[in-house]
């Protein structure tokens, strides 16, 4: 067993996390249920932020909402220092809901709406990345029906595309997101964003991938981001105040995986940023990035009880769970792998390897393959580690199931944050036929 954050042994042989027990978690909040660990979150904010503090240089560190967004850990951002980047009026909605402060909101994505851009402007946030050319002919007018100015990143695609170890420096050109860096694309932005005079332009954005163990990958991204900023600054005389070099930092979801630590990616930007601009003589540019499930992953645990189980002769053995790709679509949409114990008896003798299904009624909805438990009955509790990106968020009522409630836990406290969906929630934006 991997111990993530405060998670621990307690004295009566069951996990504990945040001081609490899980056991007494699930009698008081249900199952399936959302538990996360507030101390690792703020150690890992912590974390990002004093590696560029220690070195002096300016920064923002925005937690990628994606990953989980709710009130409470937009507010949790907030007690951090944080900024917050937000991809859409929702995400956009529940930071101005939960009070964080607008001027340190980030708005990003592919195909803003109208409605999104005004929300944005009437809320004065700090910065729009601007994606592409519709996008930012459609915001210049509104600024100009509005009167105002607005301060923009340009999203750009550097042919740098990384995951986990790998990175990959063609093909990156054919993406959804960004101006091209090879074929002239980015260029073209920066010259129609700077002639709008409603446009700051701050500097610009790149997003290389996602669960990326190496440092590499961001390396090359600067690399020819910066060089690209040398000729600009020659040729347009635009020098860039701010570098934002994205997220997409990796944690372990199994022993295979190896992340480094937020310090570790952090100085080596520094460095290879600092080389750069030198090298160039370019000024040293504020650098922003965004890490969201590097924040959040580990700090999150899924507590889910024990159902019915099937045995396959000769092949495998099912064990059910009151939960499934309703709370967790991960190893349905990406086969991603997690770890688990029974939360009642983590160290009791392993017996016997059996497969984690969930209750949907599908054939794919299977949570973990082959994992070895003690035997396991309607008693017990499984808890699934690092369930806390892209769980929440992407929780589904595929088949009406409700969605799970989600508890922080922080020196022997327990509080609700979300609360548990009922049946009456499920059909309450319901209208009859008649």
């Amino acid at each position: 067993m991997h111990f993530y954050g405060t998670t621990a042994i307690n004295k009566n042989g069951h996990l504990e996390i945040g001081g609490v027990d899980a056991v007494e978690l699930t009698r008081d909040f249900g199952t399936p249920l959302y538990v996360y660990d507030v101390a690792l979150m703020r150690e890992r904010a912590q974390g990002f932020k004093q590696a560029f503090e220690e070195q002096n240089i300016k920064s923002q560190v925005a937690y990628a909402s994606k990953a989980f967004s709710t009130v409470a850990m937009v507010q949790l951002a907030n007690e951090e220092g944080l900024s917050l980047d937000v991809v859409s009026g929702g995400e956009l909605y529940t930071a101005l809901a939960a009070g964080f402060p607008s001027e340190r909101i980030h708005f990003h994505g592919n195909n803003k709406s109208r409605e999104e851009l005004e929300m944005a402007l009437d809320n004065g946030i700090g910065c729009i990345v601007v994606d592409n050319f519709f996008e930012m002919e459609l915001l210049k007018t509104i600024c100009h029906k509005k009167n105002v100015n607005v301060n923009i990143l340009l999203r750009v695609t550097p042919g740098i595309e990384a995951h986990t170890h790998d990175y990959i420096l063609t093909g990156q050109e054919d993406s959804k997101f960004g101006f091209d860096l090879q074929n002239g694309q980015a260029e073209a932005a920066l010259k129609t964003a700077l002639q709008f005079d409603c446009f700051d332009v701050l500097g610009l954005h790149c997003h290389i991938g996602s669960q990326i163990f190496e440092t590499t990958g961001f390396l090359l991204a600067a690399k020819k981001i910066v060089e690209q900023m040398a000729g600009w600054k020659n040729e347009l005389g635009f020098e860039a105040k701010v570098l934002n070099l994205g997220g997409g930092f990796g944690i372990r979801y199994t022993k295979e995986d190896e992340p480094k630590p937020p310090s570790q990616y952090v100085s080596e930007i520094i460095r290879e940023v600092k080389i750069l601009t030198e090298q160039f003589a370019l000024k040293m540019p504020e650098i922003w990035i965004e890490p969201g499930r590097s924040l959040v992953g580990d700090a999150g645990i899924t507590l889910y009880q024990v159902g019915s189980s099937k045995e396959v002769p000769g092949v495998r053995k099912y064990l059910a769970i009151d939960g499934g790709m309703s709370d967790n679509i991960r190893p349905a949409l990406y086969q991603a792998k997690y770890e688990a114990v029974l939360a009642n008896k983590p160290f009791a003798r392993t017996s016997e390897t059996v497969s984690i299904a969930g209750k949907c009624c599908e054939s794919g909805d299977m949570l973990i393959w082959d994992l070895p438990l003690p035997e396991a009955g309607k008693e017990d509790i499984l808890a699934v580690f690092c369930t806390g990106a892209y769980g929440y968020s992407m929780s589904n009522n595929y088949n009406r199931l409700p969605r799970p409630a989600v508890v922080f836990v922080e020196k022997g406290k327990a509080i609700l944050v979300v609360k548990r969906e009922s049946y009456e929630d499920l059909v309450r934006l319901d209208l009859p036929l008649k």
